[in-house]
């Protein structure tokens, strides 16, 4: 048995003999029925509270002769997060919508504040609460939050017989959806908008995208999505080496063939980082990202109109997310995060982008380099006798006509360099 001791420090908050601050912050998840809702620790730890900090909605739940300080949500939102670290060592309760921990604020408070500091207690989150009704298993289901995502990140998932749990950022959302699933050849899936799930108002619209009008929507709803891909549909999968048609590009495209094995050989993993130096249309960063929800990516390029191809790109394909630098290398790559990878498709040849590149990696971070040219075949040869590594040389051929004959057609051959810093 542990036995702590209580005392304070300078500023008076409470200290236990580990050293570790007493949990003065609870956020507790609270469902459309209110108060009445609360299980019994729930409810304790908002009487007990000092402040009580929530949406207008969640204060308008407390009883009218409450006179504890309240906070109500401001925007920007750290502005109030900031109030609430200011109060550190008071008793403070937070109430939030549904499951905290589920796109919710106290996954924006456990990334200032200790969980030590803080008991979270969940109420059903909107997509369980979804799936109740609908008889989805939760486990099968792809989840997105529009509250402060661009609607395209729900593109990645789009595939006949998906099924896609998705919180709206306002009453909007649900019209917004229904446009981007019509234009991406989805017109056919069926969404169902619940909103005020658990309250005597719960309400349930369903309807097929393609011919969504329901406008006369609560601000606080999730959409369910029913995936069903039109006839015409072309449909992308998330593995490496996506057709070169799909993109807008002015032929700085690092080819089908040679972009799957070099996303291979840069071996995305969930939760790294990649710079995609020279991005042309950002075809590498874009299929890295793709690989995993957590693979993040940094596309630096120069040219404008590059630049355009790049977002417009990440958008089609799922990944509106994708960091996009304007400006070139070396001079570009300065105050970015450190990568765990880099991919560089072009200008390798301009002074000290390898030298910068190389020096930005960490211990066991991987540089891939695609060269084309003699010149920066021969640079690259010089850095292989300097570092090690694996070289490649990348062939490939396609059939096209000769005169009224087919033949094979050579692409330009590739050097490839793969390195990984020790």
């Amino acid at each position: 048995m542990t036995i702590e001791f209580d005392d304070s420090d300078a500023a008076g908050n409470k200290i236990s003999s580990k050293g570790a601050m007493h949990k003065w912050l609870s956020v507790v998840g609270i469902g459309e029925d209110g108060l009445s809702g609360l299980s019994a620790i729930a409810f304790t730890l908002l009487s007990r509270s000092q402040v009580v900090v929530g949406g207008a909605r969640h204060l308008a739940m407390l009883p009218t002769d409450d006179f504890r300080e309240q906070l109500v949500w401001a925007s920007p939102l750290q502005a109030t997060v900031d109030e609430i670290i200011r109060r550190r060592g008071q008793s403070v309760c937070v109430l939030a919508s549904g499951d905290p921990m589920c796109h919710g604020i106290g996954v924006t408070l456990s990334r200032q504040i200790p969980i030590s500091e803080m008991t979270v207690i969940p109420a059903a989150s909107a997509f369980s609460l979804a799936c109740a009704r609908l008889g989805w298993p939760l486990a099968q289901v792809e989840t997105f939050s529009l509250t402060n995502r661009p609607i395209a990140s729900i593109a990645l998932a789009l595939s006949p017989g998906a099924r896609l749990l998705v919180l709206s950022a306002d009453r909007h959302t649900p019209g917004k959806v229904a446009e981007l699933l019509t234009q991406r050849g989805f017109g056919s899936s069926l969404m169902t908008v619940f909103e005020r799930m658990g309250s005597e108002s719960e309400r349930r619209i369903e309807g097929v995208a393609a011919a969504w009008n329901a406008a006369d929507l609560a601000d606080l709803n999730t959409i369910a999505i029913a995936v069903a891909a039109d006839r015409e549909t072309l449909l992308f999968p998330r593995t490496a080496g996506l057709p070169d048609a799909a993109y807008r590009h002015d032929g700085q495209l690092t080819k089908r063939e040679v972009r799957a094995v070099t996303l291979s050989t840069l071996a995305p993993i969930p939760g790294e980082l990649l710079w995609d130096v020279g991005a042309g249309c950002g075809s590498i960063a874009i299929e890295w990202m793709r690989s995993h929800p957590r693979c993040r990516a940094i596309a630096i390029e120069r040219d404008p109109t590059r630049l355009q191809y790049i977002a417009e790109n990440a958008s089609t394909f799922g990944v509106p997310e994708l960091e996009i630098v304007a400006g070139e290398a070396p001079e570009a790559l300065t105050n970015l995060p450190q990568p765990n990878a880099i991919f560089i498709g072009g200008g390798v040849t301009a002074e000290a982008v390898l030298e910068t590149c190389w020096n930005a990696l960490g211990e066991g971070g991987r540089l891939v380099v695609n060269a084309v040219t003699v010149e920066s075949e021969f640079k690259v040869l010089q850095w292989h006798d300097r570092y090690g590594g694996e070289l490649i040389r990348i062939g490939i051929q396609r059939v096209g006509a000769i005169g009224s004959f087919q033949g094979w057609k050579p692409l330009a051959p590739i050097t490839q360099w793969v390195v990984v810093k020790r």
